[in-house]
């Protein structure tokens, strides 16, 4: 092990490249994976919004939904999956369920601009997901090109 790496006991910083924040700019669905009870996955469509500077992914949903449930009874490991033809990304984290005002109006602000501003839902809740893992080739495929000197 290099003196510039993490223990073993403790996770390696994870990288959000250019091309990872772009491709999660643009206006696309995602899948959100969360588990049942029993372990079994739940994958449903949603639309989700990405803080490379916070590592945080935020989707918006109703706090009777499944998902919203999964989480709340403490099943918060989850994947958001982004595919646009051969480029795809995948977040893997740990989330969270904010039912709190502040948290709700920037999860709908930060939703409004990347896809448009959602439907009123007096029973919205933010499902915040701290990302610990990225997978895919979206660096690649989005990273913008890198000027000839």
């Amino acid at each position: 092990m290099s003196p510039d790496s993490p223990p073993a006991d403790e996770p390696a910083a994870v990288a959000f490249g250019p091309g990872l924040v772009t491709f999660f700019t643009e206006r696309h669905l995602s899948t959100l994976t969360t588990l049942r009870a029993d372990g079994t996955p739940h994958v449903v469509p949603v639309g989700v919004t990405f803080d490379a500077t916070t590592g945080t992914a935020r989707v918006i949903t109703s706090g009777t939904s499944a998902k919203a449930r999964h989480v709340r009874a403490g099943s918060g490991r989850v994947a958001v999956c982004q595919v646009d033809g051969r480029c795809w990304a995948t977040l893997e984290g740990t989330a969270v369920l904010r039912d709190d005002a502040a948290s709700i109006a920037d999860a709908e602000a930060r939703y409004a601009v990347r896809y448009s501003r959602p439907r009123v839902n007096p029973a919205r809740v933010v499902l915040e997901i701290s990302v610990d893992r990225v997978l895919g080739n979206a660096e690649r495929w989005r990273a913008p090109e890198v000027e000839a000197q």
